[in-house]
């Protein structure tokens, strides 16, 4: 089984990769970077509704007083989960740290990250919590994201350590679970960790092919054979659809796009009925977050049934302020809802095809 090869991440890959059609217009649109006024980035043009929510979000998000002192984001709960989602709504978009109307704030949220990793020898979850390795994984996978953009010159030597302590907690079944330690594992947790991952390898950390290998092995034993749906841990609990998108988005993750276990959980996602869009559907943004980048990276023709749906649905739940509320607080819910909005962008690396 062969671990997913790296993906270019410059300009020109952004350039040449495939884009959306008659649905969402191809549009030529100039990176929001200053250094990057001279290059053209081709990208899916979003609708009128999509792109103003997104960029009252962001205005939302930049508000004298939502971002903490400390460069943070979000309340006591899971600061860090918070901030790291903040992060890469911005990053979504083109923004760079350092420069432009945002560039302050997002180095500030990198510093915070950095520094929360320093005092906590390279964790960057909150300890002793339920969700500590899934803010860890976030937080890797937003200062992934940032490789190459920031120019913090600790950036690279917090990421090494954070993904070497993601390396150290597999268990021997290739899987995570709440805590930074070789333990028992959970679907949840596990997926979190192979994007984690993936983003931390394209961004030039090593990361062995072995633990991809070992991570889809678990990931592909949660899968109900049945349905083609999957389970939270292997053989409990009943196939869902949030567990469902996010197993579908780490086995292609894990380079296994065209796996018959992929091609039946995507079958599964599609099937499930449409109350799904639906804006009070359980664990809302977690769901889509994994399924629309699933089915964008299924191809043209399941993206384009699914994005003016989710689409819809987030520019509706948006509040006038420009947030959007969310199970774990108005910053996760406004990040995640830009996060999902914002995959015809493709500026983060991680959305590319």
């Amino acid at each position: 089984m062969n671990a997913r090869p790296l993906r270019t991440t410059t300009v020109a890959a952004l350039t040449a990769a495939s884009l959306l059609t008659s649905t969402l217009p191809l549009a030529r649109v100039q990176a929001q970077d200053e250094a990057a006024q001279t290059q053209t980035v081709g990208v899916a043009r979003l609708t009128p509704e999509a792109e103003a929510s997104i960029t009252k979000g962001l205005a939302y998000l930049a508000k004298d007083g939502v971002q903490n002192p400390n460069g943070s984001w979000g309340g006591s709960g899971n600061p860090v989960a918070e901030t790291s989602v903040g992060l890469m709504a911005f990053m979504l978009k083109g923004y760079v740290p350092g420069r432009g109307e945002y560039g302050r704030l997002m180095d500030k949220a990198i510093s915070y990250l950095i520094n929360k990793g320093r005092d906590q020898r390279g964790f960057l979850g909150t300890p002793n919590n339920h969700a500590g390795m899934y803010e860890h994984g976030l937080a890797v996978l937003a200062l992934s994201e940032a490789w190459g953009q920031s120019k913090n010159p600790r950036l690279k030597t917090s990421l090494r350590r954070a993904v070497d302590i993601i390396l150290r907690a597999q268990n021997a079944e290739g899987g995570w679970r709440y805590n930074p330690e070789p333990r028992d594992a959970d679907l949840s947790m596990t997926v979190m960790q192979v994007v984690a991952l993936n983003s931390a390898r394209e961004a030039g950390i090593s990361v062995p092919d072995a633990t991809i290998e070992k991570a889809t092995k678990y990931v592909l034993t949660c899968q109900d054979e049945d349905s083609g749906g999957f389970r939270y841990q292997p053989g409990g609990g009943e196939p869902g659809f949030a567990r469902t998108a996010a197993g579908v988005m780490s086995l292609i993750m894990c380079g296994q796009r065209r796996h018959k276990a992929t091609q039946r959980g995507l079958a599964f996602l599609k099937a499930y009925p449409d109350r799904k869009f639906d804006k009070n559907y359980p664990r809302f943004h977690y769901s889509h977050y994994y399924a629309v980048q699933s089915m964008y990276q299924s191809g043209e023709s399941d993206f384009q049934a699914w994005y003016p749906k989710i689409a819809a649905t987030i520019v509706s739940k948006q509040q006038q302020d420009g947030s959007w509320g969310g199970a774990h607080g108005t910053v996760y819910g406004t990040g995640f809802s830009i996060l999902i909005l914002g995959v015809p962008y493709r500026y983060l690396p991680i959305y590319q095809r």
